[in-house]
C-alpha cells in the first residue's frame, strides 16, 4: 500500500510538472507570436495620426478664436 501511494505521488508530481512546462511553452510562443505582430507598430502610427489631427484642429480652433475676437473688438471701437 506504501509503494502505491508513492507511486501515485510521483505520478501526480509529473503530471503537474507536464502540465506546468506545457503551459509555460505556451506563453512564450504566444509572446514571440505577439512580439512578431505588427499591431504594436499599427497601433504606434494610428497614435501619430491622432495626435496630429488634435494639434491641427486645435490650431484652427484657437485661430477661430482669435479672429472672433478680433472681429468683436473692431466692432467695439
Amino acid at each position: 500500500m506504501n509503494l502505491a501511494l508513492i507511486h501515485d505521488r510521483l505520478h501526480i508530481k509529473t503530471f503537474w510538472e507536464k502540465r506546468i512546462n506545457n503551459q509555460c511553452q505556451h506563453a512564450e510562443s504566444e509572446e514571440q507570436r505577439a512580439n512578431k505582430s505588427a499591431l504594436n507598430k499599427l497601433r504606434g502610427e494610428w497614435l501619430v495620426r491622432l495626435e496630429n489631427r488634435t494639434k491641427h484642429l486645435k490650431k484652427l480652433n484657437d485661430n477661430y478664436v482669435r479672429k472672433v475676437k478680433m472681429e468683436t473688438s473692431a466692432e467695439q471701437t
